[in-house]
């Protein structure tokens, strides 16, 4: 066998998302595009934190882009289901774009404010409000359920790779040319996501409208459905902990990494690197053993653990030994979500998938604003180490509780796969 045909087995074994041509348009687009969406990410947290010294205030800007999500995604669940999402993707990843093109401009003019940073915040979570169920529920239309948590782990290895690549290269941007420029080439970075989207040629799935159906009827049957289901309720509850407490990395991190290692840019880059390694080591690991498809067991193992990492970070007081914790704790919150993520797509129903996306978005990325202002108070009070302990302690407590109340949903799992199949 040559070294082309072993390739191609290999990829066809491991990453067969990618046997589909409109995938691999998505993902391609996707490898560029995140890589800036990272470095703004850390440029941001670093941006604040030197403008104000407060990790209370960055907190406060984290939240302002995550309270729309909290806000309206239940109401964004519906949009996506009655309009083409190839159409609503153009439109969003474009005012992602031009969001990250005024902010670059204001650094860059040396105008840029506190105040103008959260109202870009609250604009982009705005904009995510509609592009995170949107994404979500698209994949199912390119690559097909068979493939679908393989191509959930390859956007998890896509974005823990650029959580690699994005801060290391952020990093090193801002202490020699300063943070506007991350900015811009996230601007820029988006211009390969359009292309891909535009040449996809995907059937898309577009639910018929019922008579005398509301908007608030459709919310509420869509959270009985979830609640009513063995799988997708606890899965729900499981998110809502983790995304709540365990993803306020771009909180606690630079506040640990200025206050308590007393270290700048490069040390702040290099430990988002470290969490961008374990999280991509935990993407490949869900890749491969993506044929055994998503499992409620492996969700309340994979919660648990990230809550003890958690604890040992916050105990945690050198570079090295925080960054391997950092590295474990990245590892398990992948296994995790993409784990979680799966689960939810895979055994939703077809005309109920775009809602139980948008709870899922509700509750992992809408519940920010509240871990961020927790996260960020106990910080200003209590310092880094205790925010991590905290947010660890809490965690575990939670999801040892769902696990012992539904642990009776794990027996259920095995006639769920049998309806799926």
């Amino acid at each position: 066998m040559n070294m082309r045909a072993a390739g191609a087995e290999f990829i066809d074994r491991h990453f067969h998302a990618l046997t589909h041509k409109n995938y691999r348009y998505m993902w391609l687009g996707q490898c560029v595009s995140l890589i800036g969406t990272w470095m703004q990410n850390i440029g941001q947290s670093w941006l604040v934190l030197t403008l104000t010294g407060s990790s209370l205030k960055l907190g406060i800007v984290a939240a302002c882009q995550f309270l729309p999500i909290l806000l309206f995604s239940l109401f964004a669940g519906i949009v996506v289901d009655k309009f083409p999402k190839k159409k609503i993707l153009i439109l969003t990843q474009t005012v992602s774009m031009l969001l990250a093109f005024a902010l670059a401009t204001l650094v860059l003019t040396d105008t840029v404010r506190y105040e103008y940073i959260l109202v870009l915040a609250l604009l982009l979570g705005l904009n995510n409000t509609l592009d995170m169920p949107t994404r979500q529920a698209f994949n199912v239309e390119i690559v097909g359920k068979e493939d679908l948590m393989n191509a959930i782990a390859l956007n998890s290895t896509t974005f823990n790779m650029a959580r690699i690549v994005g801060p290391s290269i952020g990093a090193v941007m801002m202490a020699w040319l300063g943070a506007g420029w991350c900015f811009l080439l996230n601007g820029v970075s988006f211009i390969a996501v359009l292309y891909g989207l535009i040449h996809i040629e995907a059937a898309p799935y577009v639910r018929k409208l019922r008579a005398k159906e509301g908007i608030l009827k459709e919310i509420k049957d869509g959270i009985v459905y979830i609640a009513k289901d063995p799988i997708l309720s606890p899965t729900v509850m499981l998110v809502t902990v983790i995304g709540t407490l365990a993803f306020n990395f771009n909180i606690l991190i630079p506040v640990f990494t200025k206050n308590v290692l007393h270290m700048g840019e490069t040390t702040y880059g290099t430990l988002m690197s470290c969490l961008g390694v374990g999280s991509l080591a935990g993407a490949l690991t869900m890749s491969f053993r993506s044929k055994r498809g998503p499992k409620l067991r492996l969700s309340m193992a994979a919660s648990c653990m990230v809550a003890v990492c958690l604890i040992l970070n916050g105990l945690s007081g050198s570079v090295w030994l925080c960054g391997t914790l950092l590295a474990c704790t990245g590892f398990f919150n992948i296994l995790f979500a993409t784990n979680s993520n799966s689960a939810l797509q895979m055994y939703a129903k077809d005309e109920y998938r775009a809602r139980v996306m948008s709870v899922y978005s509700l509750v992992f990325a809408g519940s920010t604003p509240i871990g961020s202002l927790f996260s960020g108070f106990i910080a200003d009070r209590f310092g880094a180490n205790g925010a991590f302990v905290a947010c660890g302690v809490l965690t575990g407590l939670l999801c040892l509780f769902i696990t012992w109340k539904y642990k009776s949903s794990l027996s259920m799992q095995s006639l769920k796969e049998q309806e799926v199949a």
